[in-house]
């Protein structure tokens, strides 16, 4: 029998599917339309800077798989593995965060073009879920830490390693439609 954790994890994790996955649609639709003002904004996205920023965010779904696994048998190389995700996290969202300011030096903002809203939507709230992947990774590296010897427990590494995947799956997808679409 699943744990009940893992399970509530999934779940949520399965609404959330849902969610992005109508985001992306809209995204994709009004950029397929020529509607989205998008020439001028996907003209201005820095393909090769996000990518950059990009590998950091897919080095840190390694990184929290290591955690996970070194967290039952050495709770110091298990927190060495939280804080580089955390880190590496970080720096894609510091990327995220520089992205958004170039664009809104040009003039590239929500309430502009459809382009603006359909990006800054869909790039907003996954940088909201990597955030708050950040929060849960900190609280779990603090139990590492500081916490008891039981802590954390190892439901709660699997629940939200399995959330930080899916942040980092789910950017796979929104850079694949945004950034490499627009380059075609």
């Amino acid at each position: 029998m699943m744990d009940k954790n893992k399970m509530a994890m999934l779940l949520f994790i399965a609404s959330e599917v849902i969610f992005f996955l109508m985001l992306v649609i809209a995204y994709a639709f009004f950029h397929s339309k020529g509607t989205a003002g998008g020439a001028a904004g996907v003209g201005q996205l820095h393909i090769g800077k996000t990518s950059v920023y990009s590998i950091f965010l897919f080095a840190s779904s390694f990184s929290v798989w290591r955690a996970g696994r070194s967290l039952p048998q050495n709770r110091r190389r298990g927190a060495f593995w939280l804080l580089l995700t955390i880190v590496l996290g970080a720096i894609f969202l510091v990327g995220q965060g520089l992205e958004y300011k170039d664009l809104l030096l040009q003039h590239i903002t929500i309430g502009r073009s459809l382009f603006g809203t359909t990006f800054f939507t869909l790039t907003g709230f996954h940088g909201l879920h990597v955030f708050i992947g950040l929060l849960l990774l900190t609280i779990l590296w603090c139990l590492a830490v500081f916490g008891r010897e039981t802590e954390p427990a190892p439901t709660a590494t699997e629940s939200i390693s399995l959330y930080w995947h899916f942040v980092d799956v789910v950017w796979v997808v929104i850079f694949a439609v945004v950034y490499l679409w627009a380059a075609l």
